[in-house]
């Protein structure tokens, strides 16, 4: 009787243990700068926008567009000058990770406990005032006031 074939690729086993609950290990990611999904956004429909004038003709591949349609349904902030104040408000949280403060900016929480439910690690890092301050200065720059 002949073998199976496999259904699929082997998966390489992951290289650390990485984890994003009430402590951060985030292996060799730690200390990378991390960008919310308005941020990555701006960053990526200004690189397309630059290849169109450079070339005239970008050759947009399938992942792109689904990456910009992606980032077009759940980027939080539409104009530059909201999602750079967004940027300023967290980073002036110095004791948050740059995971954290990036999730903070994509997830725009309502109260500081969705935030803290959803963003474990920051549990010790920062009052619930503080934090709940945070989010309510965060929804004013969305529009919606508080």
């Amino acid at each position: 009787m002949a073998s199976m074939a496999a259904t699929s690729r082997s998966r390489e086993a992951p290289q650390g243990d990485e984890e994003a609950s009430s402590e951060l290990k985030l292996g060799e990611f730690q200390d990378v700068d991390a960008l919310t999904h308005s941020e990555a956004a701006l960053v990526i429909n200004a690189l397309v926008a630059k290849r169109k004038q450079d070339r005239k003709n970008v050759n947009e591949t399938e992942i792109l567009q689904k990456t910009t349609d992606y980032l077009e349904h759940f980027a939080r902030f539409r104009q530059k000058e909201n999602v750079q104040a967004v940027e300023r408000l967290l980073t002036a949280h110095k004791g948050l990770a740059k995971f954290e403060r990036a999730q903070l900016g994509s997830l725009c929480c309502d109260s500081c406990e969705e935030a803290k439910t959803l963003i474990p690690s920051l549990q010790d890092k920062i009052s619930d005032e503080e934090l709940q301050e945070l989010l309510d200065e965060i929804t004013k720059l969305m529009g919606y006031g508080v």
